[in-house]
């Protein structure tokens, strides 16, 4: 028995559409809100968690409905046309909704720097993350001198031995540059990230306080978006386990997590372009990625026979003596259900929970990076959103490489130990982030690289966690155990928004990754004590059987 990749990849574009939209919306609308509104930490990641909150109740109830379905274009497929058309529809309104506010939050911002003072510096130090700075012998007083002087206009030429010249074209000597130099890096290092959360204090007092109106709309438009989203998202994922035996679904997983970061890919090439075109391309961004979606569902519908799919994986499913249910195949056959039986059933629920659990705390960890991770990289370590997409992009590519062989390392290894084995790649990359990188020359480099790790281990833990939880599902009920699982994954993300957000407000914004590494400790440990939910070896057809009794 061997995985039928063409098809898999077919069905994968339903998750390819999901991700385009989520990998958009989590880059874009956290820089957003912060940008636009002005939002603290703790506030951005309440509305960011909201979202999820949403999805919570809708996911599981949608998945249930899905399951009931008796549309004779299959059970999922409706709700994919459907959930993608009014999405697409009502998600150009989010940035539109927000485009008087932004732009009168630039220009304010703007104006301000203008006008910034030896009192405003005294203020802005108060941002500053004091432990940092008097380990860098960096003075209250030297700080305002520094962030009073600013970042000095320099020009430069060549790639190794560079030649400076002053903003008329002057070449500059080496004695002239230097202290430029050194100036700027400063003032990069110490003053930039301080000076952009007092700008966004400023922006939340002067301007969204007077205007809640607009941040109200904002909130309502999101609303019916993510409603939209919810109605697909768990039919359009239970779809690969309904035409999918149970031992190829981690494989089977790995490629629809590869259309799924496909997807991510095109998002993140409309968002990358988008701000290397303009400082402020919320607009386009929506409506580019809304156009993908179509066009992803569309090559769907050309390739997809849902019911056809469907009656495949039954007939597999038959000539290997493979079933959903093995009490419903003890009742068929006239056998009693023994206390052996109901132990083990009752463990199986054990394993159920825990690994729900494990789940819930690996999202706690890992959602409260990419929830913050636009912020993160252009507020604390100063970098431009594109730099920041680049990096985000960077990790989503050479990651993807990794889908394929993580998908068949589960049938060397096991599901559970594969997923440990995620969870520590990312517990070690949050720490080394937390230890390592500060907002200097390297912070992109070695950003990017510990990054990196952790989105392998995510891979390894989304590869496997989902087909962990299917397996212990019916054939009639698996959309109801995709909704449980997005349950466990939209809870998390409801809350950690808001968590991390308040740690950073709280400690810095680096103890950010603290709390995802001791998150992400804690599911290691859950899933540790689970016992099923790894794919049990196929068994041979009573015709095989037969076959081999005749030898």
């Amino acid at each position: 028995m061997k995985l039928d990749y063409k098809k898999t990849i077919k069905v994968g574009f339903a998750f390819a559409i999901i991700m385009i939209f989520w990998a958009a919306y989590d880059f874009v609308v956290p820089l957003l809100l912060e940008r636009a509104f002005g939002l603290s930490n703790t506030l951005r990641g309440l509305i960011m968690g909201l979202d999820n909150l949403l999805s919570l109740f809708l996911l599981p109830i949608f998945g249930k409905i899905s399951d009931r379905s008796k549309s004779r274009f299959g059970r999922r497929t409706p709700f994919i046309v459907v959930g993608t058309v009014v999405t697409v529809a009502l998600m150009v309104f989010v940035p539109i909704s927000a485009n008087k506010q932004l732009k009168e939050a630039t220009e304010f911002k703007a104006e301000i720097i203008q006008e910034l003072d030896a009192g405003d510096w005294e203020e802005i130090y108060k941002e500053a993350d004091k432990m940092y700075l008097s380990n860098n012998n960096i003075t209250k007083a030297k700080f305002i001198e520094i962030g009073q002087k600013g970042e000095l206009e320099i020009k430069s030429k060549g790639l190794f031995n560079k030649t400076y010249y002053d903003a008329d074209g002057n070449k500059l000597s080496e004695e002239q540059y230097k202290p430029i130099l050194e100036q700027n890096d400063n003032y990069a290092k110490f003053c930039a990230s301080p000076l952009n959360s007092w700008l966004s204090k400023q922006v939340y007092k002067q301007i969204t306080l007077q205007n809640v109106v607009r941040l109200v709309i904002y909130m309502i438009i999101l609303f019916f978006v993510l409603v939209a989203m919810a109605t697909f998202r768990s039919p359009a994922v239970a779809l690969m386990p309904d035409v999918t035996p149970k031992p190829l679904r981690s494989p089977a997983n790995a490629i629809i997590n590869l259309m799924g970061g496909a997807g991510a890919a095109l998002a993140f090439i409309i968002y990358t372009v988008g701000f290397f075109i303009s400082d402020a391309p919320y607009i386009g961004i929506f409506a580019c990625v809304g156009g993908g979606m179509l066009l992803l569902l569309a090559v769907f519908l050309l390739l997809v026979n849902e019911n056809k799919f469907v009656r495949e994986c039954e007939q597999i499913c038959a000539e290997y003596g493979i079933d959903n249910d093995e009490d419903a195949i003890k009742k068929a056959d006239g056998t009693e259900i023994g206390i052996e039986d109901q132990k083990e059933r009752k463990a199986k629920m054990i394993s159920f929970f825990l690994i729900l659990a494990s789940i819930f705390m690996w999202f706690m960890g890992y959602n409260a990076v990419s929830s913050n991770l636009s912020v993160y990289t252009t507020k604390t370590l100063n970098l431009e959103p594109s730099i920041a997409s680049v990096i985000s992009g960077i990790s989503m590519g050479i990651s993807a490489i990794a889908f394929i062989p993580v998908g068949y390392l589960a049938a060397k290894i096991g599901r559970r130990k594969s997923i440990m084995l995620g969870f520590i790649f990312a517990a070690l990359s949050f720490v080394l982030i937390w230890l390592l990188v500060k907002p200097n020359k390297l912070a992109q480099y070695l950003f990017t690289l510990f990054y990196l790790i952790a989105g392998f281990g995510l891979i390894i833990a989304n590869v496997n966690t989902f087909p962990m939880v299917v397996e212990l599902s019916r054939a009639e009920d698996v959309g109801k155990y995709t909704g449980y699982y997005y349950v466990a994954t939209m809870s998390a993300q409801a809350v950690t928004p808001f968590v991390g957000g308040l740690f950073m407000d709280t400690f810095g914004d680096v103890y950010l990754f603290t709390y995802s590494a001791a998150c992400v400790v804690i599911a290691t440990l859950l899933m540790f004590f689970v016992k099923h939910g790894d794919s049990r070896p196929v068994k041979k057809s009573k015709l095989e059987m037969l076959g081999d009794v005749e030898d």
